[in-house]
């Protein structure tokens, strides 16, 4: 495997562009349909979370306080220079194209029949700052969708940094969460690293359970509407190998869809509603009145009201 390195570092290799392409496609099919005014991504730029979004008014948002990361000496260059695995993502949907199959099949063929690659649609670019995420220079209630790519995973206090998220979205506003699962294949195979010491994922951070994400959330009062995991082939670093295994996605998918190794959340803003009391008016209660027969002299009577 390889060193110790970050998780833009880490997203260059076949795994992490195979992960990338398929937290790509599920944020971009949720944040399509998301309307408001302002949104914020915070953290990893590879991915563009904020790419398919019409809001008019989009940052993102990078630590400060994160250090810049040089490359790794005696790293395998197979599993981190772009040119020795063609360029391109890995694929995970069905649907989508798997561009190591199709790179296994171009070399097969003669240079000037192979098909010319095909780019993708340009994506428009949110504006950048640098903030502290338990700390976001927006005021309360101020935004209408927040991306969190692997943000929970990398900040010193994860719960502050969602309460903080919470803060700062309107009521109604949505929260969108992906990160690594640590019930999965990649999982094991990142506990194993850490006794032998051949790590596999980044090792900046703290992987958090689905689980555990879910009940933050169900603290601060959001309602989870999406939840989905994906990438089911094993923790390789050959993306011929990667390729072979295509067929654990759908396998995977239907039969243990819980092992995946990578987790999104999607979750509403839910504020209870209030219902207005004005003045209670305080009345006394009156007492019934009844006649009451009183004695007198010479024999006759007469009525009183007590």
């Amino acid at each position: 495997m390889w060193p110790k390195m970050g998780l833009q570092y880490w997203l260059q290799t076949p795994p992490g562009r195979y992960a990338l392409a398929w937290e790509q496609a599920q944020i971009d099919q949720v944040v399509a349909d998301i309307f408001g005014y302002y949104a914020l991504q915070l953290g990893n730029p590879a991915l563009q979370g904020l790419g398919n979004n019409r809001m008019p008014h989009r940052w993102l948002a990078l630590d400060a306080a994160e250090p810049a990361e040089p490359p790794w000496p005696g790293m395998h260059p197979a599993c981190l220079l772009p040119e020795h695995y063609g360029g391109e993502p890995v694929y995970a949907e069905p649907g989508l194209v798997d561009a190591v199959g199709n790179a296994a099949a171009a070399e097969l063929q003669p240079s000037d029949t192979a098909p010319a690659p095909t780019e993708p649609p340009p994506r428009s670019t949110p504006e950048h700052l640098q903030c502290d995420f338990t700390a976001l220079p927006f005021p309360a209630q101020s935004l209408d969708l927040v991306v969190l790519p692997h943000t929970l995973e990398w900040v010193d206090d994860p719960h502050a940094c969602l309460r903080e998220v919470d803060r700062v979205l309107v009521p109604g506003g949505q929260v969108v969460i992906s990160g690594f699962n640590t019930w999965s294949l990649w999982g094991m195979r990142q506990l194993v690293g850490r006794v032998g010491g051949g790590w596999y994922l980044p090792q900046h951070g703290e992987f958090l359970a689905p689980r555990r994400v879910r009940d933050w959330l169900r603290l601060l009062s959001f309602e989870v509407t999406q939840g989905r995991f994906g990438c089911y082939r094993p923790a390789l670093c050959s993306p011929l190998w990667l390729n072979r295994w295509r067929f654990m996605d759908q396998a995977g998918d239907r039969w243990w869809p819980v092992f995946g190794a990578v987790y999104f959340l999607a979750a509403i803003k839910r504020v209870p509603a209030m219902r207005l009391v004005g003045k209670v008016e305080t009345r006394t209660r009156r007492r019934a009145v009844a006649l009451q027969p009183v004695a007198q002299r010479h024999g006759r009577t007469s009525t009183r009201t007590p």
